[in-house]
């Protein structure tokens, strides 16, 4: 049984601050932000889960049906993670590529202390506690003050020059002349050796510059995601199960005429719309799987969303399921996300853990939560850094769509633009 004790909160950019910097005593950390982003679907507007009861942590070797029976014995909230390598649970995959952060396939917890914030209204909910417990932590929450870090010098790395960048995206187009796929998303590795970073500040220097919708704080004792992620990979709500694939990047303008000028420019390039088209029917066939029949529907096409940092071309599908469906089924059956494979999935991913160098590991994966409702929400894990603060080893990769129309010295600046912010905030 979960205690329940609800809030009023005055200032929430204050308060959420203060809620991020005091969770930093405990192991498990997820904090989600949507930056009161403008969205239909939405639960909440800031989410802290810390401090396990209870934990999953395995390698892909079975483990959607893991996760399966953990979700379905506790019946709670959970929060947690899957690595981009759980394909390997999903097909006859493997991956050999190089990993330099070495974070477990997948992991969830059960969280002790749970904080629900929507619009000036906090709900805290506390497992097995009492409510002294609650006012005593509130009131240390309320106490705390950030702090500033100085910003430390890091050298980034390439994992792959711009010369073989080019190269490896040649040999993917002649798979895609040759009919084995149409598209493909392909990824490479920036990254830093023996260094030493302060991940709060890092996650709110990402976040100020970007001001994502699917902003995510993770820790797992040493392990850290800061995450400004655009893009949500799948929700339940209900019976209703929503997907929203972001396939096409324009840059952002300070003047209003370019600016307004590149999002037209997106909205109409015929190469960008293909890109998100051909991923909208992968989506459609991927959530065939579990959907009632004749529920699948595209709510919407290639509409243009706009960031802090780039425009974004996302479309929304949805189906109905049936109330005794999994959970895990649903994600099981999507899983790894389309924006981030490609189409034909199995031939795409196989071809890109031949070309690219490093494990994706949970770039491109997905972090969010169950609830005791039988919902879900989970995000794409793109335009974020990873850190292992044991190994010394910081990480981002960036992507992007290779089509028959591609041309490779424009697709690895779209990679360049899209890491601009996290070359920004590590200096």
């Amino acid at each position: 049984m979960r205690t329940i004790v609800e809030k009023q909160i005055d200032n929430t950019e204050v308060f959420k601050n203060q809620l991020l910097h005091w969770s930093q005593q405990f192991r498990e950390v997820v904090f989600l932000d949507s930056n009161n982003y403008h969205q239909k679907q939405s639960s909440f507007d800031c989410v802290l889960a810390v401090d396990a009861f209870t934990s999953i942590k395995t390698d892909y070797q079975n483990a959607f049906e893991d996760l399966k029976q953990y979700q379905q014995q506790s019946k709670d909230w959970l929060f947690g993670y899957l690595s981009y390598d759980l394909k390997n649970d999903v097909e006859e995959f493997h991956s050999n590529n190089f990993d330099g952060l070495h974070f477990p396939d997948l992991f969830f917890f059960q969280p002790k202390k749970l904080f629900l914030l929507k619009g000036n209204q906090l709900e805290v909910q506390y497992l097995r506690l009492c409510d002294d417990e609650i006012e005593s932590d509130f009131l240390d929450v309320l106490q705390t003050t950030g702090f500033i870090t100085l910003r430390p010098e890091i050298k980034i790395e390439q994992r792959i020059s711009k010369d073989e960048y080019v190269s490896k995206v040649n040999k993917m187009l002649k798979y895609i002349h040759r009919g084995d796929i149409y598209e493909a998303n392909f990824c490479m590795e920036f990254y830093s050796e023996n260094a030493t970073v302060e991940p709060i500040d890092i996650y709110q220097k990402l976040n100020t510059i970007s001001k994502p919708p699917f902003a995510i704080f993770f820790k797992n004792n040493q392990q850290y995601l800061l995450c400004a992620s655009p893009e949500r990979y799948l929700r339940k709500e209900g019976n209703k199960v929503i997907s929203q694939p972001i396939k096409g990047t324009a840059k952002r303008f300070s003047e209003e005429t370019l600016d307004n000028n590149s999002k037209k420019e997106l909205e109409q390039n015929p190469k960008e719309r293909s890109e998100n088209i051909m991923i909208v029917d992968l989506v459609r066939n991927d959530l065939s799987h579990t959907a009632i029949k004749g529920t699948v529907e595209v709510e919407e096409l290639c509409v243009i969303y706009t960031f802090e940092q780039v425009h974004q071309m996302i479309s929304t599908v949805v189906s109905n399921v049936e109330n005794t469906t999994s959970l895990v089924e649903i994600l099981r059956t999507t899983f790894p996300m389309g924006s981030m494979t490609g189409a034909p999935k199995i031939s795409a991913m196989k071809i890109i853990e031949e070309l690219e160098e490093s494990k994706r590991g949970l770039y491109s994966g997905a972090v969010g939560y169950f609830t005791p409702d039988n919902d879900f929400d989970f995000n794409v894990v793109i335009r974020s850094i990873l850190y292992n603060a044991k190994e010394k080893y910081v990480s981002f990769s960036v992507g992007s769509a290779i089509t028959s129309q591609s041309n490779p010295e424009h697709e690895y600046e779209e990679c360049l633009l899209k890491a601009k912010a996290m070359f920004e905030v590590l200096g």
